[in-house]
């Protein structure tokens, strides 16, 4: 065992070292390099899980022993300062260990399907093994300043891989906007270790707690500063995790592959703001007034996620804000106290929303045949719809995750998401009400993704001469006249030839194999989203309330909860309570869906105008309601709008202003003092004629005016 947990740092380095192999040979003998893409590919895989294998070596051992092993290594010895390097292997590190490895190899082998025709494929993979070996490091990291340094350089390949196709400029734009949205964070996190520095004198986890605890107990520090140290801390949460108001990257970040989108901004690096949360849990823990914000910020970030996601088009931007809904749970969880369920739920959602992504990547390559590669187009789902047919295990696994995501029982979010709503109604009536109506609103949101994309008819013009609104339901509207839509024929399996109406009135027959039409993706993308369903079908139950001491349903408690001596979450056996606690959070989930099934269902119990008359009156402003909740969400609630007036306007004003100042004030001085000195000067060399007599009548004419104001 000692053995093992010795050699732990092997974890991290091997994918560093893959990354590194790849990089330089890229550099170095590029053509070369990308005739051997598949082996760099493979390589990438089989070091990932050699690590993976590792890494539930490490949770094995943990969930036998319960014990923290810390290794340490002197880095920089002063005699003011001894800094150490090294790795800290409890439960939580264990746990996080199995969950970047597990998605990280499902999304490698992902990747080596979805994006084999890719030009920076070999490029791709190399910050890919970067990545997973800077989040390994991370959550290995015994002390604060190694946490900052892997996350920065987590935050380094987050902009390299949202910026992967960088030649699109919305795509530069995205990792620009995550870059500088996360240096607020990050600069706010480094004065907060600094602060806690200045506080204890040290940067290790374990003894910053006790010399803070002490300190708190012998009155020996300011609490205004502590808390604002606090603070300082949490703002590298905040972004990181995507939480309100740093936000606005995360969307822009789906502008990156679809694996990435997985990866990164579902599993793992905006799971690292919650665990930075969840190590230094202790420390937030004694400062009430930090943990109101925590589950305050993350109640807020929730809603706002779930009220803006309403009614996004664009697939993989709702499930974005999907995502920071989740984060939001996950927040106010910590911030409530409720560490086992917030750590519990990311792990179910983390598995759940990798199924949901790279089942969106799928369904984007299947799009990207019909409609070309335009993210504007084939990431749409008002050009979606009924792609279940075509592609019926996309289409299962997606409705699975979806399931789970909405908290719907024995799917794996359930059980985490049940624990935290119960929780929050425990610890306040607000925040509960907040928490219930979230879930509604995420049972309504993503069903809805679900019925337009793979429900329904397929909304776009397989023709590809040109793209038509249809409803929701599958009718198409074009001159005022309905039509039958294309894909009705096609889910008839082509059994005859049919015609449309054009915009000319002419008639065109469309027949079998003339236009193509979406299909079901490769076996590797297909394995990993099957995959994926295992854990979301299934690792909810760790946290079912089974009783204690039964076989492997005591992991949860000893695993997720070693931090604090004195828990009260462990799961006990009292399954009345909980049903009654699930009957509460099932209500609103079922109503919820209720609500997206007739509005977006295949079968719906309105009249087919529905959908026009509900567009009518957003035009219409008839239901001022309605139309604010509307465009709250499709605008995302204006806040990128005011970002823009009051950061970037309001920046570039202020730079006008000041330019302006220095041309005119400043510069004006100087350049004034210098046109006085030159005009007086010029002036004064023609008082200068040579003439004797001239110059006597002035200085007889100065002192009769002297002579004269002295008298009077």
């Amino acid at each position: 065992m000692e053995f093992t947990y010795q050699f732990i740092w092997i974890i991290p380095f091997l994918p560093f070292l893959t990354s590194i192999l790849i990089g330089s040979n890229l550099f170095f003998f590029p053509k070369s390099t990308k005739s051997l893409r598949y082996i760099w590919a493979i390589l990438s895989i089989l070091v990932l899980f050699i690590a993976m294998i590792s890494s539930f070596t490490i949770l094995w051992q943990q969930f036998i022993n319960n014990t923290i092993h810390q290794y340490l290594w002197s880095w920089i010895f002063d005699k003011q300062i001894d800094f150490k390097i090294g790795f800290l292997i409890d439960p939580l590190t264990s746990i996080m260990l199995v969950l970047i490895t597990t998605v990280g190899v499902l999304v490698m082998i992902y990747s080596d399907s979805y994006m084999s025709h890719d030009q920076g494929y070999v490029r791709f993979f190399a910050y890919l093994s970067l990545f997973t070996a800077s989040m390994l490091g991370l959550v290995l990291s015994p002390n604060l300043i190694q946490i900052y340094i892997f996350w920065e350089l987590v935050g380094m390949c987050s902009y390299l891989l949202i910026g992967f196709w960088f030649t699109r400029p919305s795509a530069a734009n995205a990792c620009q906007k995550a870059f500088i949205t996360n240096r607020i964070g990050d600069f706010g996190l480094l004065l907060g270790i600094l602060g806690f520095y200045w506080i204890t004198g040290s940067f290790e986890f374990e003894t910053l707690f006790k010399r803070f605890n002490q300190l708190l107990i012998n009155n020996e520090v300011n609490l205004y500063f502590a808390n604002l140290c606090a603070f300082f801390l949490f703002l590298g949460p905040i972004a990181k995790s995507a939480q309100f108001p740093l936000h606005v990257w995360l969307p822009d970040a789906m502008e990156g592959p679809t694996p990435i989108s997985a990866l990164i901004h579902a599993a793992t690096m905006v799971a690292a703001g919650i665990f930075l949360i969840a190590r230094s849990f202790p420390l937030f823990q004694a400062l009430p007034y930090i943990m109101n914000i925590i589950s305050w910020i993350g109640a807020i970030t929730a809603l706002l996620g779930a009220t803006i996601a309403l009614a996004q088009k664009d697939l993989k931007k709702g499930l974005a804000y999907s995502t920071m809904s989740q984060l939001g749970y996950m927040m106010l969880a910590l911030g409530i106290g409720s560490y086992q369920a917030g750590l519990f739920h990311s792990i179910t959602h983390a598995y759940s929303k990798a199924l949901l992504f790279l089942g969106s990547g799928s369904v984007i390559h299947s799009m990207e045949s019909i409609v070309g590669y335009s993210p504007n187009k084939c990431q749409n789902m008002t050009f979606m719809g009924g792609l279940r047919k075509f592609m019926p295990i996309t289409g299962i696994t997606f409705l699975i995750g979806t399931f789970s995501i909405c908290g719907i029982p024995p799917f794996a979010c359930f059980w985490s998401k049940d624990a935290i709503i119960t929780d929050s109604w425990l610890y306040f009536s607000g925040l509960g009400w907040i928490s219930w109506i979230t879930a509604g609103l995420t049972a309504f949101y993503m069903f809805r993704i679900y019925f337009l994309t793979f429900e329904g008819y397929l909304r776009a013009d397989l023709n590809k001469e040109s793209f038509i609104f249809v409803s929701i339901w599958g009718d198409l509207q074009l001159n005022n006249k309905k039509l039958e839509f294309i894909s009705k024929k096609l889910n008839n399996k082509f059994d005859k030839s049919f015609e449309i109406d054009e915009h000319n009135n002419k008639k065109e027959f469309l027949e079998k194999g003339k236009y193509l039409y979406p299909k079901e993706s490769d076996n590797k993308m297909l394995f990993t989203l099957i995959i994926l369903t295992l854990p979301t079908l299934f690792i909810g139950f760790l946290g079912a309330p089974f009783p204690q001491g039964q076989a492997g349903f005591d992991l949860l408690s000893q695993c997720l909860y070693p931090i604090l001596k004195n828990s009260s979450e462990i799961t006990s056996g009292n399954w009345s309570e909980f049903l009654l606690n699930a009957i509460n959070s099932l209500s609103i989930v079922i109503f919820g869906i209720f609500i997206a099934f007739i509005l977006y269902g295949p079968i719906s119990f309105f009249p087919r105008n529905l959908e026009k008359n509900f567009e009518f009156l957003l035009q219409k402003n008839l239901n001022p309601f309605i139309s604010f909740i509307y465009n709250w969400s499709y605008f995302r609630g204006y806040i990128d709008f005011y970002y823009d007036i009051v950061f970037i306007k309001g920046t570039r004003l202020l730079a006008q202003f000041i330019l302006f100042f220095d041309e005119w004030i400043i510069d004006g001085i100087v350049n004034g003092f210098g046109i006085l000195i030159s005009s007086g000067g010029e002036s004064t060399k023609y008082l200068e004629g040579g003439r004797i007599s001239s110059y006597l009548f002035g200085l007889i004419l100065g002192i009769f005016l002297l002579l004269s104001s002295a008298t009077s």
